[in-house]
């Protein structure tokens, strides 16, 4: 049998693997309470419970180095989230605790170490706005044109000055989003305060970094002493525990099936934790009044809530998964109780129209209506029917445009909080838990999704990552756990 003919060059060159170093040695000298990357995973910012920022760049041979750290804040800094790159120059958002938010703006000129908190490159925006859910969206009062005590700080010493910076005067934040439209190039800034107080901004000029107005406010809680109905949540008293989280949908578009229930293709969602209850909401475009003059507008309406006897303990954490094709959303909690709990949030359509819009094998196979599993899942206005053949509900007609729905009907501030599904621009909304899962065992501070929304992570306070994956039947599984341990290398 012939041999193999030798090689008339050098052998080619194998692919080198590229390897992944761990970021162990972050070089924080407290406790790192945040950690966010970027969309590529090329960039990580760690938060430390000292109030410093620091930034890490991977590069092509797979090892993290250090890029830049500044002192941010006062005290502990509770989150950070890094803006779609496709924004120039990049942009990293922190909140500290006490009550700040600040937005980082990077300068590639600058040498390594001073990107994100060179003090001499110019003045930057400090805003100082008393927003809160008794302010009226419609006067200059908290927006940023009208706020008196907006000024511009000039780049005094060597303290690290932020491109934009604002708080809350009656109540500090505690959590927010940023979501950014590429279509529009709109950025949107949803932020929690310690008194159940929504407020979200909006960007129509990427270039301008401190141009932010007020789109809306309200308050995802009852105020003290006010009962809204059975699960509807509460106010937490004085001296107790609190727990607020707020995610924006990350999906660029709306669920086709909840555009077809009517929802328009702008809309933006929101999905917010307050203490045990979990609610969602959707924007809907209307007519305000100022001074006389009707503009058009958009605000937020309760589209589904999760009450109070879903959840037996604080929710820590919320995550909205990504890749909505699938026809519904998928909702994840993290609560204190130690389970993680997964919710589908559906918008079916209305008597008639729901029938013809399913297909042959739905009819074929005679399967029922998705109902929630618990009474105090769902709308917190309309029930869904628990079968097919149940006794058939007035037919929903599809909403008519904003404009003109808002002039059939103007609502009062108070009746659009309610929760109420009565004005015919507000679409209806379903939520079933899928899964339970108690691979914890112990109180679960974080949840989260990958980019596609096929795997859940969560931690706990065991200190172990767990996954899961969702099984052919539609609920979710265990499929990987993660832990770090400490070894003692025996001396040879």
């Amino acid at each position: 049998m012939a041999g193999m003919a030798p090689y008339l060059n050098e052998p080619p060159a194998v692919d080198e693997v590229s390897s992944f170093d761990l970021l162990l040695k972050h070089g924080h000298q407290d406790l790192v309470q945040a950690v966010a990357f970027n969309s590529y995973g090329d960039r990580c910012a760690t938060g430390s419970v000292d109030g410093k920022i620091r930034v890490f760049n991977r590069h092509k041979d797979g090892i993290w180095r250090h890029c830049d750290n500044w002192s941010a804040h006062g005290g502990e800094i509770l989150e950070l989230q890094w803006l779609p790159p496709t924004i120039y120059p990049n942009l990293l958002a922190s909140l500290g605790i006490e009550g700040r938010f600040k937005l980082w703006a990077e300068d590639p000129s600058a040498a390594p170490g001073r990107r994100f908190s060179n003090a001499t490159r110019g003045s930057s925006q400090s805003n100082s706005r008393n927003t809160g859910p008794g302010v009226n969206p419609n006067s200059s009062f908290g927006s940023v044109g009208g706020d008196p005590t907006t000024s511009n700080l000039s780049s005094g010493g060597n303290k690290p000055q932020a491109a934009f910076e604002t708080r809350n005067a009656r109540s500090p934040y505690r959590s927010f989003s940023m979501k950014h439209v590429d279509d529009t190039r709109h950025t949107y800034l949803a932020l929690v305060s310690a008194d159940g107080g929504l407020t979200v901004y909006e960007n129509e000029t990427p270039e301008d970094l401190a141009d932010y107005s007020l789109l809306d406010e309200l308050s995802v809680i009852p105020p003290p002493g006010v009962s809204s109905g059975a699960g509807a949540g509460r106010s937490p008293s004085r001296g107790e525990e609190t727990a607020f989280r707020v995610r924006f949908d990350p999906n660029a578009e709306v669920c086709y099936s909840a555009l077809r229930a009517g929802v328009p293709g702008d809309a933006l969602a929101v999905v917010v934790a307050a203490m045990d209850c979990v609610r969602i909401y959707r924007t809907r475009d209307v007519v305000q009044q100022a001074m006389g003059v009707a503009t058009a507008g958009r605000e937020f309406y309760l589209a589904a809530e999760i009450g109070a006897g879903v959840h037996r303990g604080l929710v820590r954490d919320v995550a909205w998964a990504p890749g909505n094709i699938r026809g519904f959303d998928i909702i994840a909690t993290a609560c204190q109780d130690g389970f993680v709990r997964v919710f589908r949030v559906e918008t079916p359509l209305g008597g008639n129209q729901e029938s013809e819009g399913r297909g042959w094998s739905w009819r074929r196979g005679g399967a029922s209506t998705v109902a929630p599993v618990d009474e105090e899942v769902g709308s917190s206005s309309r029930r869904a029917s628990t079968s097919a053949g149940a006794s058939a509900e007035p037919t929903q007609a599809l909403p008519k445009s904003g404009i003109r729905a808002g002039f059939d009907q103007l609502r009062t501030s108070s009746e659009r909080r309610s929760g109420g599904n009565t004005a015919q621009s507000q679409v209806r909304h379903i939520v079933t838990e899928m899964a339970r899962l108690d691979s914890h065992r112990t109180p679960v501070w974080r949840v989260g999704f990958d980019d596609d929304g096929q795997i859940l992570g969560s931690v706990g306070d065991e200190g172990k990552l767990m996954c899961y994956r969702q099984t052919p039947g539609g609920s979710w599984a265990k499929s990987a756990e993660l832990g770090m341990m400490k070894m003692r290398m025996a001396a040879a």
